[in-house]
């Protein structure tokens, strides 16, 4: 099932898409849907990223590829770091390169959606609050990294954090083909059953330290093949069973 968010009449709502059908959701898509019975077509609204997450929690370095391509060793326990909230674009929006940043890179990635209430949730639990999948992009302005060593300023500049298009919940996390497309171009292309912690060893890890609530977002790291991206470039994160989340660079 897709779930997505959409506005329409100036207002938000969330749906079940099934083709360019939307059946329209009452309320919110967490413990138990319930359908109005009003229908849209996805061509007459604007997708909105598909949760309004109080948390972000972003994880690094957690493909063993790429780890191996830039001389990483593989980390022992998730490499955990947050983005802001205030950072959230919409599909097809545009993400704006800061005037301080030289180097602007794209991170193509899954993210997985809680969909209940969690607090120190065992990994043989985990896949129960867990809504779905989701696209995202975990946009980084590469040379402050290299710069100062911290993340937060470099992934939390406003737009750096699009993600969507919609919710898939049925697919398997772990065994995805993820890949980043710039203008038309495959520039990353990986899978994700070559993470070193799959979805439900990071929920239970997290969820160790802090409560996840119903939207948020746990974004599960990058493969191997980042790189810039430039005013009016075109970015795609692409992933199988999901779909595709696409927007523009100014």
């Amino acid at each position: 099932m897709k779930i997505c968010r959409f506005e329409k009449y100036e207002k938000d709502f969330y749906g079940v898409l099934d083709g360019d059908d939307i059946s329209v959701i009452a309320g919110q898509p967490y413990e138990q849907i319930s359908l109005t019975g009003e229908h849209v077509k996805l061509g007459d609204v604007r997708l909105l990223a598909p949760t309004v997450p109080k948390n972000i929690v972003a994880v690094g370095l957690n493909y063993r590829k790429h780890a191996e391509e830039i001389g990483m060793p593989l980390v022992e326990e998730p490499l955990i770091f947050s983005k802001f909230v205030s950072s959230i674009i919409n599909p097809f929006e545009k993400i704006v390169k800061p005037d301080v940043c030289k180097q602007l890179d794209y991170e193509a990635e899954l993210a997985i959606v809680i969909g209940k209430k969690c607090s120190k949730v065992k990994k043989e639990d985990a896949k129960s609050y867990i809504l779905g999948f989701t696209c995202m992009n975990d946009v980084t302005a590469r040379d402050l990294q290299d710069m100062t060593k911290q993340w937060a300023r470099c992934k939390g500049f406003d737009t750096f954090s699009p993600f969507g298009p919609w919710i898939e919940t049925e697919a398997d996390g772990d065994n995805l083909h993820l890949q980043a497309v710039l203008n038309g171009r495959v520039v990353q292309d990986d899978t994700t059953a070559d993470f070193i912690f799959d979805t439900a060893a990071l929920v239970e890890y997290i969820s160790g330290f802090m409560t996840l609530y119903p939207g948020d977002i746990i974004t599960t790291g990058t493969p191997g093949g980042i790189g810039p991206m430039k005013s009016g470039d075109e970015i795609k994160v692409v992933i199988e069973g999901i779909g595709e989340l696409v927007n523009y660079v100014k």
